[in-house]
C-alpha cells in the first residue's frame, strides 16, 4: 500500500451525501472528500446566504476544493421525487454506473422540531408528521432504491442512514422518534435483501453533535426544553457541550467504507462512539467521544463523579441492556 493510498483510502470511490450544506451532512462530506472520494453533495441552498454563512452548496464545495478534495454540488429538493431521480441519473451517467457510498442524511425538520420543543404532539401542527418524515424517511427509502439499482449489478457498495437514539426511546417529539426507528428498521430489512449482492446497509447513531443549529438552540431558552432519555435536565447542556463535531460521523463512515468485513455489520445499528473504539478514532477537536454506552460518562452526567473517577473508560453498558429501553413487548 502506497503512502498516498493510506492517506486517501477512498481514492477512486464515488459517494453521495444528501443534505450536506450544514451540520452532520457537511461534516460527512468533508471527511469523505478528505479520504479521497468524489463526493456529490445535495441541498436546497445553492448560493451563499448572509443569514446562513458557510451553509450553501457552493461554500461547502469551495471548502472541500481548498482542501484538495473532489466535490460536485447538486441543488436538490428531496421532497420532490423528480429531483431525486435526476440526481441519480446524473451520477450514474457521469460516473459510468459507479456509486460506492450512499449517505441518507437530508432532513428538513430541524427548525420545526426546535420551534415545537416542549409541546405535546396534540398541540403541534398535524403537518409535523410530513415535515419530519417526508424528507427524513420517505426520501431515504427512495434514495436507497436508486442507490441499490446502481450498486447491486456491481456487487458492492455501502448505504448509511443517519439515525439517532430517538429510534430507541423518546427524543424531541413523537414524529421524530417514529421516523428514526423506521430508519433503523429500513436498514435492517433492506440489508436482508441486499446481503447476497454484497451491498451493506447500516443505520448510524451519532452522539450529541455540536451542529450549528443545536449549538445555537442550546445557548437559548429553548435549550431548557431539550430532553434526553434517562438524563437529568440540568446535565443535557453539558452533554452537548462535550459532544461530537459534525465531522466525526464522516470519519466513521470513511472507516466503514474501507472495512473488508463490512458485511458483518450490515443491517445493524452502529454508534459512532463504538466505532471510535473499534477503529481507534479521535475527533477533529482532539477528543475521543465516549457515547451513550459509556458507564463513566453516564455516572458523570448523573452526578456520581467520585465513582466515575475510578471506573475504567472501556466499561460499557451491554447492547442487550440498551435494547431493553426500546422494548415494547
Amino acid at each position: 500500500m502506497t503512502e498516498k493510498s493510506m492517506a486517501k483510502p477512498l481514492t477512486g470511490k464515488v459517494a453521495i451525501v444528501t443534505g450536506a450544506t450544514r451540520g452532520i451532512g457537511k461534516g460527512i462530506a468533508l471527511q469523505l472528500a478528505k479520504a479521497g472520494a468524489v463526493v456529490y453533495i445535495t441541498g436546497r441552498t445553492l448560493k451563499p446566504r448572509s443569514d446562513l454563512p458557510g451553509c450553501s452548496l457552493e461554500e461547502v464545495a469551495k471548502e472541500i476544493s481548498e482542501n484538495s478534495g473532489q466535490c460536485i454540488p447538486i441543488q436538490c429538493d428531496h421532497s420532490k421525487d423528480e429531483d431525486i431521480k435526476a440526481l441519480f441519473d446524473r451520477v450514474k451517467e457521469e460516473q459510468k454506473g459507479k456509486l460506492d457510498i450512499m449517505v441518507n442524511n437530508a432532513y428538513s425538520a430541524v427548525n420545526a422540531i426546535g420551534e415545537a420543543m416542549g409541546k405535546p404532539f396534540w398541540e403541534q401542527p398535524t403537518t409535523m408528521w410530513d415535515t419530519v418524515n417526508n424528507v427524513g424517511l420517505r426520501n431515504h427509502y427512495i434514495c436507497s432504491v436508486y442507490a441499490s439499482q446502481i450498486m447491486v449489478p456491481r456487487k458492492e457498495g455501502l448505504i448509511v442512514n443517519i439515525s439517532s437514539a430517538g429510534g430507541l426511546s423518546y427524543l424531541f417529539n413523537v414524529a421524530y422518534g417514529i421516523g428514526k426507528e423506521a430508519c433503523d428498521r429500513m436498514a435492517a430489512d433492506c440489508a436482508i435483501e441486499l446481503r447476497k449482492h454484497k451491498v451493506a446497509f447500516v443505520s448510524l447513531w451519532p452522539g450529541a453533535v455540536q451542529t450549528e443549529h443545536i449549538t445555537k438552540m442550546m445557548a437559548s431558552e429553548k435549550g431548557n426544553d431539550v430532553k434526553l432519555p434517562g438524563v437529568k435536565p440540568e446535565v443535557v447542556k453539558k452533554i452537548f457541550e462535550n459532544g461530537e463535531t459534525p465531522q466525526f460521523a464522516g470519519m466513521c463512515i470513511a472507516k466503514l467504507a474501507t472495512d473488508p468485513n463490512i458485511m458483518q455489520k450490515t443491517g445493524k445499528v452502529l454508534m459512532t462512539s463504538d466505532l471510535a473504539n473499534e477503529y481507534d478514532l479521535t475527533d477533529v477537536n482532539g477528543r475521543k467521544p465516549m457515547g451513550m454506552r459509556s458507564v463513566k460518562t453516564l455516572l458523570n452526567y448523573n452526578g456520581n463523579t467520585w465513582l466515575a473517577a475510578v471506573v475504567p473508560r472501556f466499561l460499557k453498558v451491554p447492547l442487550w441492556m440498551v435494547a431493553l429501553r426500546g422494548k415494547k413487548l
